[in-house]
């Protein structure tokens, strides 16, 4: 972790915009009236203490992360969020759409199907791909 000073919400909300941008500020935000304490943790603990680690560089985490939400299946909101953070962090769109077509080995070709048009919406809406 970069700076030992540094609180986990500071370090988390320093993350959370280099990785997910608008799209993570969005999440937290639509949680102010309902639960501004899980806002709070989603700041903390995934990028204040997980995506702050050095262990892993920023493309491998959303690797992983891309990974794990399509092979879930139910998870397409937090999916194209993390889709985006993909494109953010310098994955390219041919690294995210492999990595959801090797989910249909380990978690079937309807969760990888479910990744892919999640996938394809964000393109569209970052003009990555034709609509």
């Amino acid at each position: 972790m970069d700076n030992n000073n540094e609180s986990r919400f500071e370090r988390g909300t320093r993350a959370l915009s280099d990785i997910d941008g608008e799209g993570g500020r969005k999440v937290v935000d639509s949680l102010a009236d309902i639960a501004p304490d899980f806002a709070r943790y989603i700041i903390e603990f995934p990028f204040g203490d997980i995506y702050s680690r050095p262990g892993l560089d920023l493309r491998s985490r959303e690797i992983a992360t891309i990974a794990a939400l399509t092979a879930l299946g139910n998870a397409a909101p937090q999916l194209k969020v993390h889709i985006q953070a993909g494109l953010n962090v310098g994955l390219s769109r041919d690294e995210i759409v492999e990595t959801i077509m090797q989910m249909a080995v380990y978690a079937g070709f309807p969760a990888a199907l479910n990744g892919l048009f999640a996938a394809r919406e964000v393109f569209q809406e970052k003009h990555c791909l034709a609509a």
